[in-house]
This record gives C-alpha cells, sequence and structure tokens, in this order.
C-alpha cells in the first residue's frame, strides 16, 4: 500500500506529499465542473507535448485500472473534455498537475493523486542526505496555503525565526511553491503568514543536511519502549524484530504512528506479525476484478520466531493514513493492543504508484479493503480506544498528551484477557 496525496503531506525538501485542489464553478447535472480560464501564456510545442502525454497517461490509468471500473459515478469522459484544455494549455508544472490534481479529485478517493516531477524527486532523496530549509507541510483545503507543521532544528527556516503553525501561501503570485526544486546555495523566498496573521516573506538558503531516521527507538523511559514510526519503509518489521528481540515481558511498548501516512503492506503485515500469531487473518481486500483475497500474518519480523506478549498501545491521529491505519485496527480488532490518540484519516485503499513521463508520479487505488471483522475503514478511520488529541499549543510547548495517556492506559490492570494472543476466526 503506497501513499496517496501523500501528497497532503510534504517534508521539504522531502516531499511526502502534494495536494492539488482548486475552485471551479459546479457544472449543473454532470458532476464534472466546468472552468473559468483566463487567456493562458504562450507554451512552447515540446511543453504542450508533455502535458498531453502526462495528462493522457494519468486518465487512461485511471480509466483501465482503478479498483472501481464504475469510478464512483464519475462520468470520466466529460472529466476529460474539461481538464484536458487545461492540462494542454499549462506553462509550468504546479499548473499541470493542479489540473490533474483537480480531475483526480472527482474520484474522492485520498489515494489517487499525482505528485509533480519536483515532489516526486523529494519523495525519492526522503533518506539520503540532501538541500533542506527544514519545513513539515501539510497542505489546507483551499489548496492556496500549506501549514507549516514542524520546523527542523538547527535547519534553515529554524534560524530565520520560522514556526510551527506559519502558513506558506502558495497561490496566484507566490514567490516559491512546492513543485520547484530547490538547491544547495540558491536562496528561494517563501511568502509566509506569521501566527499573527502578519505577511512575513522571508528568504531562506538550502544547505546539504543528513536524513532523519523513519523509525526510532527511545528507551529513556523505565519500564517502556517507545518506537516512533515515520513511514512504513522498507526494512520495517526487521527493524522493529531488533527492538522487541530480548525484550523483558514486563516492558510496555509504545508504537507511535501519529502523523505517518502509511507505506508498504508488506511493512504492516510485518509489524502485525511481531504482535499477532502466524497466520491469523486480519484483514481482505478485493480489486478491480471483484475477486475477494485474504491477508494473512506472514512472518517478517526480523529474527523473532514468535510474536512477543508485551503489552502494547498504538498513538494515531488525523495524519495517520493508509497502512498506519490498517496496523491499528488489525490489533484493535484482535484486541492485542489499545489504541490512544484522535481517530486516524480513513484513506485505507490499496494503492500503487507508476512514474509518469515527466518524471513525476501517479498513485491510484487498485484494491478495497476491509478488517478482518468486516470493517471498512476508508473514509471512516480508526476510532481510538482512548481519545487524546495533540494540538499546535501543546506541541509548542513541548507537551504531549498522546503518549502521556498511552502511558496511563498501559499501567492500568487488564480487566480482560484483551492481550492475549489468541487465533481469530477465517474471514
Amino acid at each position: 500500500m503506497i501513499l496517496r496525496r501523500l501528497f497532503r503531506m510534504l517534508m521539504v525538501p522531502a516531499a511526502m506529499s502534494l495536494a492539488l485542489i482548486a475552485a471551479p464553478v459546479s457544472a449543473a447535472g454532470s458532476g464534472v465542473p466546468t472552468v473559468v480560464l483566463t487567456a493562458p501564456a504562450a507554451v512552447s510545442p515540446e511543453r504542450a507535448r508533455m502535458n498531453q502525454r502526462v495528462f493522457d497517461r494519468v486518465w487512461n490509468e485511471v480509466r483501465s485500472q482503478y479498483y472501481d471500473p464504475g469510478l464512483h459515478g464519475v462520468d470520466w469522459n466529460a472529466a476529460r473534455r474539461t481538464w484536458r484544455p487545461v492540462a494542454l494549455a499549462a506553462p509550468d508544472d504546479r499548473t499541470l498537475y493542479r489540473a490533474i490534481g483537480d480531475m483526480l479529485d472527482l474520484l474522492d478517493d485520498d489515494h489517487a493523486g499525482a505528485a509533480s516531477p519536483a515532489v516526486a524527486r523529494r519523495q525519492d532523496s526522503l533518506r539520503k542526505r540532501r538541500p533542506a530549509i527544514g519545513l513539515s507541510l501539510r497542505a489546507e483545503p483551499s489548496g492556496e496555503t500549506w501549514l507549516i507543521e514542524e520546523v527542523r532544528p538547527g535547519s534553515p527556516a529554524a534560524e530565520a525565526g520560522v514556526e510551527a503553525g506559519w502558513r506558506l501561501m502558495t497561490g496566484e503570485g507566490a514567490l516559491w511553491t512546492p513543485d520547484q526544486d530547490i538547491a544547495e546555495g540558491q536562496s528561494v523566498t517563501l511568502s509566509l503568514i506569521d501566527g499573527d496573521g502578519a505577511a512575513r516573506p522571508i528568504a531562506l538558503t538550502p544547505r546539504m543536511m543528513e536524513p532523519t531516521p523513519a523509525f526510532v527507538a527511545d528507551r529513556s523511559r523505565p519500564g517502556v519502549l517507545v518506537l516512533t514510526v515515520e513511514g512504513f519503509e522498507l526494512g520495517l518489521g526487521r527493524w522493529m524484530g531488533e527492538q522487541l528481540q530480548d525484550l523483558s515481558p514486563e516492558t510496555d511498548v509504545v508504537i507511535d504512528l501519529r502523523g505517518n501516512p502509511g507505506g508498504r503492506l508488506a511493512e504492516a503485515d510485518a509489524v502485525l506479525s511481531c504482535f499477532l500469531p502466524l497466520d491469523r487473518p486480519w484483514a481482505a481486500r478485493t480489486g478491480r476484478s471483484g475477486r475477494r483475497m485474504e491477508l494473512r500474518t506472514a512472518g517478517g519480523c526480523g529474527t523473532l520466531q514468535v510474536p512477543v506478549a508485551n503489552d502494547v498501545a498504538v498513538l494515531v491521529d488525523g495524519n495517520s493514513r493508509s497502512a498506519a491505519e490498517l496496523t491499528p485496527a488489525a490489533l484493535q480488532e484482535a484486541r492485542r493492543a489499545i489504541v490512544v490518540g484522535a481517530p486516524t484519516a480513513g484513506a485505507v485503499l490499496i494503492s500503487q504508484e507508476t512514474r509518469l513521463p515527466d518524471g513525476g508520479r501517479l498513485s491510484l487505488s487498485r484494491a478495497d479493503f476491509v478488517t478482518s471483522g468486516g470493517v471498512r475503514l476508508e473514509k471512516r478511520g480508526v476510532t481510538p480506544d482512548v481519545d487524546a488529541p495533540v494540538t499546535l499549543e501543546d506541541r509548542l510547548a513541548g507537551r504531549d498528551p498522546g503518549l502521556d495517556a498511552a502511558l496511563a492506559a498501559l499501567a492500568e490492570p487488564r480487566s480482560q484477557p484483551a492481550m492475549a494472543l489468541q487465533a481469530a476466526p477465517a474471514l
């Protein structure tokens, strides 16, 4: 399971997502918006040809590969007539991918999205040493602004005084947008709005920085192991097995999946294999053909031969998506873990990514998904057992009520054998 508008979350310069949302005028009865165009700038023949190749690849792949042959009732031919002229006339990647994103938004599917070449390059360099300005961004519904969620300590952004909670403006006239590359030593000017609503254009000079780790183990608290997982990336199951190997049975385990956009389905299965018996049913997927396939734990938790029996809590929030929802849902249904935090995003279709002709990337849902209990999490998400949301004010003050609640829940005596390792009935 790969991301989506994972394209909704973006690390600059390591992109995890891109939101492409406009505000077209609705066309009565068609279900497809009309678009009001201003006179376009002249587009070179080379640009127009590439725009056409990219748009047509996206449109055709949705038509032939999308998990729902009915495309959620969307008139895909009408969508083509609406958005193809806009895409072909696009003078730059931002305009092209905004048009493609607007068309994909008709599917109302958080896993259907397209990333421009610059964003795709940042995705590919996510765990590499790279030029950085040190901001973690999340697109807002307007499509014109991005919320700054984190500022990396010691980064150019931190040194310039940029703070979490500020906003990056990317609408008309913006000085820099995430669809543009950044390079070491080449200054970029960001159109920022600070916490008081004042305009703050700030020039930042990217510099080479080491990548942040995808997985972090924290043993600083007695009797507790906190495993923070930024994404379900290659090697997660092996890493988690290494952390759990020879762990004292009295040590509680907290798995922090907050802000985790998902990733590889195989790594989700590997994580579940750390805590559930081998060959246990935990979900079912149904593809475009209608064929149903049961998902069972297949191992992959490092060198662990049997799952651990330690008490487990899983932290989630509204930005936990995809595999970061499937995993807590399976552990919750198996009564193997306490889920703590805020309801998850409800973006749980199984998707795949493909490269586009210009180096961009298309993410498209290829299968529907239900839990072992028959629950469809798409548009619904996972409801925590313990509600413990974390606000921006909490984060700015260095507080973590979610983690506090998880530790408190694990400290309570169990009233039932909820954490027992037990077989589950077949789906």
